[in-house]
């Protein structure tokens, strides 16, 4: 009795694969063909996607750093004049530099044949780029002839029509002659005055040629700042002569000398 479970062979097919299997191992070669392709596609996507974000990146980055610096603003109009400060050959240039996050800085500098500067004068009104943290001083010393870089000590302090004004000169020069560095900082306005004179002999001419310069700034417009122009309102009222005796070495006293105060008498 033949048995329920036989199946009859294909005489057909003796001893090969049956073409469906076949079809189907080439349909999964096939398959797996095209999904490495596929893949394969996808991570030359990912990796050009990848440099070209990169690349976008820097470009971001480079553009703020750009952005970052100071330009002169040649269509702005003066707002700051030095009045009747007159030194004998000498050239006044005047410019107006500002910042993408609203700073605003008016140079003036003075300079004699040969391009050799004498002085220069700056009125900076900070805003969002401004800060805080780094001293005034640093950024003087970088502007200071004749070595710009090198670093600043005390070199006392100046009475002028906006209030004391702190001097410096460069450390270590020890020199009658050394040029000498100031700076005024504001809160109310918003407002530095710094700068620095070598016009003068000695340190007594070049104190009394920065209370000049200061003495003689004055504001021609303040556009909407208020707060600006009540500041150099009050400070002509406390407005001083321009003489040398006004900070000559007479009048340097232990509280604005740069140097040790004399003691009288015996300890």
């Amino acid at each position: 009795m033949r048995s329920f479970w036989a199946v009859r062979g294909n005489p057909d097919f003796p001893t090969r694969i049956h073409p469906a299997l076949t079809s189907f191992a080439d349909e999964c070669c096939g398959m797996l063909a095209r999904l490495i392709a596929y893949v394969g596609a996808l991570a030359l996507l990912a990796i050009v996607g990848i440099h070209l974000w990169d690349q976008l990146a820097v470009a971001e980055a480079a553009e703020p750093a750009a952005q970052a610096d100071w330009g002169v603003a040649s269509r702005a109009y003066p707002a700051f004049a030095v009045s009747q400060f007159d030194l004998p050959e000498k050239t006044k240039t005047y410019e107006i530099f500002r910042h993408p996050e609203g700073g605003r800085k008016d140079v003036f500098r003075w300079v004699v044949q040969g391009d050799n500067p004498v002085a220069e004068l700056e009125i900076y009104r900070p805003r969002a780029e401004f800060d805080p943290s780094r001293p005034a001083a640093s950024e003087i010393a970088r502007r200071m002839p004749p070595e710009g870089g090198r670093e600043l000590e005390a070199a006392g302090i100046i009475e002028s029509k906006f209030g004391a004004v702190t001097l410096f000169r460069q450390a270590g020069s020890g020199d009658a002659q050394a040029c000498l560095a100031f700076v005024k900082r504001l809160d109310e306005p918003n407002l530095q005055i710094s700068g620095w004179s070598c016009q003068g002999d000695g340190l007594p001419a070049r104190r009394a040629a920065i209370g000049c310069v200061l003495s003689r700034l004055i504001l021609l417009t303040a556009g909407n700042d208020v707060k600006l122009a009540e500041l150099f309102a009050r400070a002509e009222l406390r407005r001083g002569s321009c003489t040398a005796s006004a900070t000559s070495a007479a009048s340097v006293d232990w509280v604005t000398s740069a140097e040790n105060p004399a003691l009288r008498g015996g300890i």
